[in-house]
C-alpha cells in the first residue's frame, strides 16, 4: 500500500483501536509524535514499532525536536539548546558554532533513530528579528539567527548532523516566517514584501540548503499578498512557481499543521484539500482527533508516483539501541558542543 498525504497525530502512549484504523487507511502516510505520547525511551520505541508494523512500506514517524523550547521528547532525551543559542556562539566562534551545530543535530536525531523515529522536523531556517526589533513569538529562541548567511551555514551544519544519523532534514517554514509579528497559531499573519525584497534575505537560506539536496521543505502559513493572497502552504505559485520552479526543489513538502488558525479559511478538509491542491505531498492535522474521519472519509487523493518516489526517501536509516547510544563515537564530543552553547561566564564586578 502507498503511503498516504496525511500526517496525523495520536492521543497518547499507546495506540487506540480507532487510531490503528485510521493508521491502516490508504490516505495516512505517517505520525507526528508529541510529549503526551512519551513515558519513557522503551515505550517509545515499542509505539513507534507498532505504528511501523501496521503497514509496507512502514508509515513515517515525525516529531518536533529543534531543541530548546521547542523539544517535544524530554524524558529520558538529552536536552538540547535552543538554535538561537547556536548562533550566539557563531558570533563568538563560528569554526566552533558549526562543528556544534553539526554534533547537536546529530546527536538528537541518533536518539530519535534508537527508538526508530524517521524524521526531526528541523531546521528552522527562518529569519530572527534584528536586534532592535520586536521579538517574533513564534521564532523567539527558534531561529539560529537574524543575518540570513549565518542561518544557511548553520543549518547547511544541522543538515550534515542529521544526515550522519541516518535522518533527512526538513527545512521550514517557507518562505520564511521571520517578517511578521503575529503568532500564526493563533491568528493570520501577511508578509507586504514581494519575491525579490526576499530573495537574498528569508530565501536565502532555503536556497543554498536546497543547492545541497535538501529532502523536505515545511510551509509557513504566512501569506504574501504581492505574490498571493493565500497563506504560502496553500498557495500553487508559492509550491510549484518559486520552490519547484526557481529554486528547482525535487524533496518533499509538507504543510504545517492545518489545524493552526493561521491556516486559512475553511475547516480541516478544505485546508487539507487546498494544501494538496496547491503541493504538498505531506499534510498536517496534528490535533484535531474528532476532525480526522471525515477528513478521511472526504479528502479527494489519488496516488503520485513522484510523491511517493519523494516520501519514500523519508524513511530513517540504520539504528542503534537507545542505551548504547553513549558507547558511539562522537557522543562525548556532541555533549561538549551543547556545553559551549551555554554564554561564557561575565566576571564578577568587584
Amino acid at each position: 500500500m502507498a503511503l498516504g498525504p496525511l500526517l496525523i497525530g495520536i492521543r497518547g502512549p499507546r495506540l487506540e483501536a480507532e487510531e490503528r484504523e485510521w493508521l491502516r487507511h490508504p490516505k495516512v502516510g505517517g505520525v507526528v509524535l508529541f510529549e503526551r505520547n512519551l513515558e519513557d525511551p522503551p515505550q517509545l520505541a515499542t509505539l513507534v514499532a507498532e505504528i511501523h508494523g501496521l503497514r509496507r512500506p512502514p508509515l513515517l514517524v515525525a516529531v518536533d525536536q529543534e531543541g530548546g523550547r521547542v523539544q517535544r521528547l524530554r524524558r529520558g532525551f538529552v536536552a538540547l539548546p535552543p538554535p538561537r543559542a547556536l548562533g550566539a556562539y557563531y558570533e563568538r566562534d563560528p569554526h566552533g558554532a558549526l562543528r556544534a551545530a553539526e554534533l547537536i543535530a546529530w546527536l538528537g536525531a541518533a536518539e530519535l533513530r534508537a527508538v526508530g523515529i524517521d524524521l526531526s522536523l528541523a531546521p528552522v531556517l527562518d529569519l530572527d528579528r534584528p536586534p532592535g526589533e520586536p521579538p517574533n513569538p513564534v521564532l523567539a529562541g527558534r531561529a539560529f539567527h537574524h543575518d540570513p548567511r549565518v542561518v544557511a551555514e548553520l543549518g547547511l551544519a544541522w543538515r550534515r548532523g542529521l544526515d550522519h544519523a541516518g535522518m533527512a532534514a526538513v527545512g521550514k517554514h517557507f518562505p520564511g516566517h521571520g517578517g511578521v509579528a503575529e503568532d500564526t497559531h493563533r491568528e493570520a499573519a501577511a508578509d507586504p514584501r514581494t519575491v525579490p525584497e526576499l530573495w537574498d534575505r528569508d530565501l536565502l537560506p532555503f536556497r543554498r540548503l536546497i543547492r545541497a539536496g535538501l529532502p523536505a521543505v515545511m510551509m509557513g502559513h504566512v501569506a504574501f499578498p504581492r505574490l498571493d493572497a493565500a497563506p504560502a502552504g496553500r498557495s500553487a505559485r508559492w509550491i510549484g512557481e518559486v520552490l519547484r520552479a526557481r529554486l528547482g526543489f525535487e524533496g518533499a513538502v509538507l504543510s504545517d499543521d492545518l489545524g493552526m488558525a493561521g491556516a486559512g479559511e475553511g475547516d480541516l478538509l478544505e485546508r487539507a484539500q487546498a494544501a494538496l491542491a496547491a503541493g504538498c505531498d505531506l499534510i498536517l492535522a496534528c490535533n484535531a482527533f474528532a476532525e480526522i474521519p471525515r477528513l478521511l472519509d472526504g479528502l479527494a487523493w489519488r496516488p503520485n508516483p513522484l510523491s511517493l518516489v519523494r516520501l519514500a526517501r523519508l524513511h530513517g536509516r540504520g539504528q542503534v539501541r537507545h542505551r548504547y547510544l553513549r558507547l558511539l563515537p562522537g557522543w562525548e564530543a556532541a555533549m561538549e558542543a551543547i556545553a559551549a552553547c551555554q554564554p561564557p561566564e561575565e566576571p564578577e564586578l568587584l
